[in-house]
């Protein structure tokens, strides 16, 4: 069971859309290896808003996950966003999940 989430908002520099969209993508592989994010989902909310939702049975994966995965996403950010993202922690408290 998820009992806690990141919510991640991201502000693309105009010119740097395509690219941040396609980093988004190639991150889903590395989230799947990494093993501790339970959902994880990369979201258009804008023209040039993105945002980043996943969800970890507890605060150990939530904050292995910001370990291992945070200090590559403040250096695309310097590039690729026109703001430093906007990190939230989350408690989910209902989920409905496949196989569940």
């Amino acid at each position: 069971m998820v009992t806690v989430g990141l919510l991640i908002r991201v502000e693309a520099k105009p010119d740097k859309v395509p690219e941040v969209e396609a980093m988004l993508k190639s991150v889903v592989d590395q989230v799947r290896e990494e093993g501790v994010a339970v959902v994880w989902f990369a979201l258009r909310l804008g023209p040039t808003t993105f945002g980043i939702f996943d969800a970890f049975v507890d605060e150990a994966g939530r904050e292995a996950h910001l370990e291992a995965n945070g200090e590559a996403l403040r250096a695309a950010g310097a590039e690729l966003f026109a703001e430093s993202p906007s990190i939230e922690y989350v408690d989910v408290i209902a989920a409905m999940l496949p196989g569940e």
